[in-house]
């Protein structure tokens, strides 16, 4: 199978990627990120080790490993030495939705219980379309930011 993304490193980088993990005052996931790209440098200088070689060597993940890369060859040396920044999820939770929880939680609880439960609230919020779905655990961390407590 050809690699999609090959990593050859310059001599310039090479010493970079050296003189870092001797430096000993670098966080640890830089050492390792120095370590890996230097495994897999594919130019006539580096060993070329295979992604699972790698994976093995340094007990990690092969998406790791061509994440890695892929990071190396699409966005530079700089952003291959870091970590990748994690896309900040959108909630499908809302104030509005919010209030309409803390609404329910305070009215009557339906025929036959005596409370509300959050099992019960999630079903009820999804019932009255408020939400497409939502599991009892979110319903209760949402409850638990708002310090509302209904017992």
């Amino acid at each position: 199978m050809e690699k999609r993304w090959v990593v050859e490193l310059s001599k310039e980088e090479r010493e970079r990627l050296e003189k870092l993990i001797h430096k000993g005052n670098v966080i640890g996931y830089k050492i390792r990120h120095a370590h890996m790209l230097l495994k897999a440098d594919e130019s006539a200088e580096g060993p070329a080790w295979s992604d699972k070689q790698i994976a093995d060597a340094y007990h990690t993940s092969l998406s790791t490993v061509r994440s890695l890369r892929k990071r190396l060859v699409e966005k530079g040396f700089e952003a291959a030495l870091e970590r990748e920044k994690q896309a900040k999820r959108k909630s499908k939770w809302d104030g509005e939705m919010e209030a309409k929880l803390i609404a329910i939680a305070c009215s009557k609880p339906p025929e036959g219980y005596s409370r509300w439960s959050v099992r019960l609230l999630a079903h009820h919020l999804v019932e009255l379309e408020i939400i497409e779905s939502i599991s009892h655990t979110a319903v209760h961390q949402i409850m638990k930011k708002t310090n509302l407590n209904h017992g």
